[in-house]
């Protein structure tokens, strides 16, 4: 065989994606610290659990499980790369049940009647297009801070870098949307490549936060794109679109997650609408 035990960091580096530059960093880096030396057919899953358990100590299930993806994932990558014929040590039993994706219970959507008002009475013009761009755009609050006016055309918006790991992607907003964006541009003069929104992710979410609070709302900034993502579905936009072009997920699965819990009020008003 050939140098196979570290042999296969180089490539590694060269199919991540550039979000999990950070995670993959950290957690290999951990890996070859201590298994430089082995050869990678030789390390056991009872092995691995035991990296993994003492890796991950103390933090949350959603941190334990995205830690061992990335190590399972630099194991399939291995095995695809050099045609091995072990197992990967990271597809165990015990190593899937401990290191499982949590758990996801029914999450609370704000009325639209709350988000309109809230989106209505909120000034300056920033923090009004901050706010509709992640409750009618659905996007993520990391993507508003690094648009640009290049990045903009009418109402498509192009994200360049984005999360999934893409080269870029599509972002559609409405027209009256598209129209303020235009004129906050133009009014405050902002450069082509320049930042519309020069604010720290922090200060981002302060702005949803006081927004919310205005109406006795608790607010976070990925409560807006939920809500983007459920009232289109609820208006009868089909789960594909709501998945593919508002959030821009690569999974059905992942957007239904988002979707909030339909309540017994809802349910019957739905039934009403239909049949009544």
């Amino acid at each position: 065989m050939p140098q196979q035990s570290m042999h296969a960091w180089s490539i590694t580096r060269q199919t991540r994606k550039k979000y999990t530059v950070t995670t993959y960093r950290f957690v290999l880096s951990r890996f070859r610290e201590q298994f430089e030396k082995w050869r990678i057919d030789k390390i056991s899953s009872e092995v691995i659990f035991s990296f993994l358990a003492s890796l991950t100590e103390g933090k949350k299930q959603a941190t334990k499980y995205t830690w061992c993806a990335v190590l399972r994932a630099f194991f399939n990558h291995i095995l695809h790369r050099f045609e091995f014929s072990f197992k990967n040590p990271c597809d165990s039993r015990v190593i899937r049940q401990v290191f499982r994706p949590p758990r996801i219970g029914s999450i609370a959507i704000i009325d639209r009647e709350i988000v309109d008002e809230i989106i209505y009475t909120t000034t300056p013009m920033r923090d009004r297009l901050i706010l509709e761009l992640l409750a009618r755009g659905g996007m993520r609050v990391g993507e508003i801070l690094k648009l640009t006016p290049a990045d903009i055309d009418g109402m498509k918006i192009t994200l360049l870098e984005p999360k999934s790991g893409w080269e870029q992607e599509i972002v559609f907003i409405p027209k009256r949307v598209a129209e303020r964006l235009r004129n906050f541009i133009r009014d405050k003069g902002i450069g082509a490549r320049e930042r519309i929104f020069p604010l720290t992710y922090g200060g981002a979410r302060l702005v949803v936060k006081k927004a919310g609070e205005r109406l006795g709302a608790k607010l976070r900034p990925h409560d807006l794109r939920r809500f983007s993502a459920t009232f289109a579905s609820r208006a009868g936009v089909p789960l594909e679109v709501v998945s593919k072009v508002i959030l821009r997920h690569k999974n059905l699965s992942t957007t239904q997650r988002y979707l909030g819990k339909i309540s017994d009020v809802e349910a019957m008003r739905w039934m009403d609408n239909l049949h009544g």
